[in-house]
């Protein structure tokens, strides 16, 4: 059932709302017959006449220069094989996904109905003038090698494989790294390779630009070892027959420095890797099962520096780190091919990223302390925020020095901004925060758990391994819904009106009288109200029988709000409550605050509702960056509204000055930074990307956010709960399934913060 439940839910990923993954979007005005004229007939004559007299101005007039195609002929497609170019589709289409939000790189995917070299190369070639580069893709070796070679040479743009070369240039980055940790010359070290297709001899070729001797390369394939007796071999896995005929895999692997594992599943014992040298370096990169279990490796070999494919293992080689800054680099010169000197600035660039400062952003996303360069962390992770303006450059430079750069970059600085711009447009946040909360899930209790959405939310989020649901509802609802959904975990179930939960009940009940008996609260009150699901999700929070709560899909903000207010304390220092939306919008994720909770804030308390935000949004690996809005500038209204938004920045200036915060400021000029520099060059904010904004009222807060949400179908993570004393939130009336899951993400990080505070505090 649970495979049943798996492949449905990735075939209605793909179906819908819209079939596919990826869709064209229109970058120009069309709302008029002006500008559809302009987009169209007579105005499109124009930019055509110009290419025509310069070819090169198609990069100027058309999107050329940012248009990469992803082709296959489906002949070697993941694990699956030679499945044709159709079925290959949907593989090409999360390619391209991939291409878009880590490099804001535009893709068509094209699927080719051929397995003729010939016939392959003449359809590439002909369409190859609609693109600045080529990304191929998923095709068999070993037509993939001359497939590539001849496109490289016969086009003017770039053209990778990156099946072969993403994993090598990877790969390399981390055998650098590695070698160094190990202390050995690259020159001395034997390597093992098991696999013999396209991407492993990809590797032993870059490895042996690198500086490895490639008579110390033993390679093996599904048929034995890779020996000069063979009659089978192509040319170039001839260059790496050194093995003796009819060695076996353990024996090659004796006294051996490196194994690079590109074959299948389970074939490294762990006798085999206790006759490696000292301080072995192994790369096991078959997935979804690598040649040896990274825990029995590391059991077996306490001196092992290893890596896999998996994201759930330190030192993951995975090809995302490289192909899209790669061809953002070669894009962004228009670089006539990638060549050798182009993949080694990536290799070297990945390597002495890993050597840097890791930003507190990705130690908070995978849940570390602190990543610290060595044997657990030798390539950057993939949700590293500076692959783009790392890679990218060194790409660009490469391709300048190596002299395949038709317009080279005058101003690096400049540039480096620019490709920290586009990653506005992605929602990497989302997928750190779903990563942090992975590092240590926590109890959620689920307080409407017998709704359809509200119980998919907590199956995705145990699932994913976000948290441990609680199920609060009817049982009997909840166990339909749940067969309903192939939801077949035993997860616990409580419905606080029933008789088995007399004396659990009764008990939070005589809590809750005693500390609210002196404020109108009666026994009896108390006991009803602990029958009522959100009073007791909340208690058993408060008593510490569940780490998080949520609730809110089916009810009024207000009405879950009230018992969350009366039974869980304001966290130590804390006066006031408030509301923060997350919105990730186009420009990057933005904090709108108060979106709930105080409809009329006085200076003072919009000066707290700021102070509260900017830690929340640190606590998402951001520096705020806070504009407090109104309908003024500066003191261009002495109306009251404006006069305490510019009260409460005055004291947030004399006594938060570290935090970077100015208004008031109308909206628009808080989000248009070129407006804000020109007429308000004094601000703290000139110049700065603003990420958070503070209302001067509830009304406006609120009605933005909806307004973003529906609008403009921006996601939204919230209202988050600040000021709380434990992890409480609530969802958006009708909220979607996703949103529930994010913010099931959220209690589960907070939760983990504030239990850091009762550590240290104990």
């Amino acid at each position: 059932m649970d495979d049943y439940r798996k492949r449905r839910e990735a075939l209605l990923y793909h179906a819908k709302p819209t079939p596919g993954k990826i869709q064209v979007v229109p970058t120009k005005k069309y709302a008029t017959q002006r500008d559809l004229s302009l987009a169209y007939s007579p105005g499109v004559a124009e930019p055509c006449l110009e290419i025509a007299k310069d070819i090169d101005n198609v990069y100027k007039y058309t999107a050329k220069g940012n248009l990469v195609a992803v082709i296959t002929n489906g002949t070697a497609v993941l694990g699956l094989g030679d499945i044709g170019p159709e079925a290959s589709k949907p593989v090409m289409e999360g390619k391209a996904l991939l291409f878009k939000i880590f490099a804001d790189i535009d893709v068509f995917d094209i699927e080719v109905g051929t397995k003729d070299i010939d016939a392959f190369i003449e359809t590439v070639k002909n369409i190859a003038p609609t693109f600045g580069g080529i990304n191929l893709e998923d095709i068999k070796a070993p037509e993939s090698f001359e497939i590539e070679r001849r496109l490289v040479e016969e086009l003017n743009i770039p053209v990778m494989h990156d099946d072969q070369h993403g994993t090598a240039i990877i790969s390399s980055a981390a055998l650098l790294n590695a070698l160094e940790i190990a202390n050995k010359k690259i020159k001395d070290v034997k390597i093992v390779v098991s696999g013999a297709g396209s991407a492993a001899l990809a590797c032993a070729n870059l490895y042996v630009l690198l500086g490895i001797d490639p008579k110390k390369i033993i390679m093996f394939d599904k048929d034995g070892v890779l020996s000069s007796t063979r009659t089978d071999l192509s040319p170039l896995q001839q260059k790496y027959s050194n093995g003796i005929p009819n060695l076996t895999l353990k024996e090659a692997l004796q006294g051996a420095d490196v194994f690079l594992g590109l074959s299948a599943g389970n074939i490294l014992s762990p006798e085999m890797l206790l006759g490696m040298a000292k301080k072995p370096i192994v790369f096991a990169m078959a997935n979804p099962i690598p040649e040896i279990d990274y825990d029995l490796a590391i059991a077996t070999r306490k001196d092992i520096i290893m890596a896999t494919g998996r994201s759930d293992h330190p030192n993951q080689v995975n090809n995302v780190l490289g192909f899209p800054y790669i061809f953002r680099g070669a894009l962004d010169v228009r670089a006539t091919k990638i060549n050798e000197a182009m993949k080694m600035a990536a290799v070297k660039a990945l390597a002495a990223l890993a050597k840097e400062s890791v930003p507190e952003q990705v130690n908070i996303a995978y849940g570390e302390t602190k990543l610290i360069f060595g044997k657990d962390y030798i390539i950057p992770k993939p949700f590293d925020p500076r692959l783009i303006s790392t890679v990218a450059p060194a790409v660009a430079k490469a391709a300048m020095e190596s002299g395949v750069a038709l317009n080279p970059i005058l101003d690096w600085e400049k540039y480096e901004e620019e490709l920290l711009d586009r990653l506005g447009s992605d929602n990497k946040l989302v997928r750190l925060l779903a990563n942090r909360a992975k590092t240590n899930p926590k109890r959620v209790v689920f307080a409407e758990a017998d709704h359809l959405d509200v119980l998919k939310a907590a199956q995705i989020a145990f699932e994913d391994k976000i948290a441990f649901p609680i199920l609060l509802g009817n049982r009997e609802i909840i166990m339909e819904l749940k067969e309903e959904i192939g939801f077949e975990a035993d997860i616990p179930i409580i419905d606080p009106k029933t008789k088995e939960e007399d004396k659990r009940r009764n008990k939070y009940a005589t809590i809750f009288w005693k500390s609210r008996q002196r404020k109108g609260i009666s026994l009896l009150d108390a006991q009803k109200w602990m029958r009522e699901r959100n009073y007791f999700a909340a208690m058993m929070v408060n008593q510490g029988d569940a780490d998080a709560m949520v609730s809110g899909y089916s009810r009024s903000y207000p009405s879950v709000v009230k018992p969350i207010l009366q039974l869980i304390d304001k966290a130590p220092g804390i006066s006031l409550v408030a509301t923060t939306n997350m919105m990730m919008t186009n420009r990057g994720p933005m904090f709108l605050s108060d979106t709930a909770i105080n409809p009329n804030p006085t200076a003072d308390e919009l000066a707290k509702i700021a102070l509260m935000t900017a830690k929340t949004v640190k606590l998402f690996g951001m520096e705020p960056v806070i504009a407090m809005i109104s309908y003024s500038n500066f003191g261009s209204s002495s109306n009251e509204s404006a006069a305490k938004v510019s009260q409460a920045v005055a004291y947030l200036h004399n006594n938060h000055p570290d935090i970077l915060v100015d208004g008031e400021l109308q909206a628009d000029f808080a989000l248009n930074q070129e407006m804000l520099k020109n007429k308000f060059p004094f601000s703290k904010l000139a110049g700065k990307k603003i990420n958070t904004l503070i209302f001067p009222n509830l009304e406006a807060a609120n009605i933005t956010y909806k307004l973003l949400k529906e609008l403009y179908k921006v996601d939204s993570i919230g209202p988050i709960m600040l000021g709380m004393e434990k992890p409480v939130h609530i969802f958006q009336l009708g909220a979607s399934v996703e949103e529930m899951v994010n913010m099931v993400a959220v209690a589960v990080v907070d939760a983990q913060e504030k239990g850091k505070k009762i550590t240290k505090s104990n």
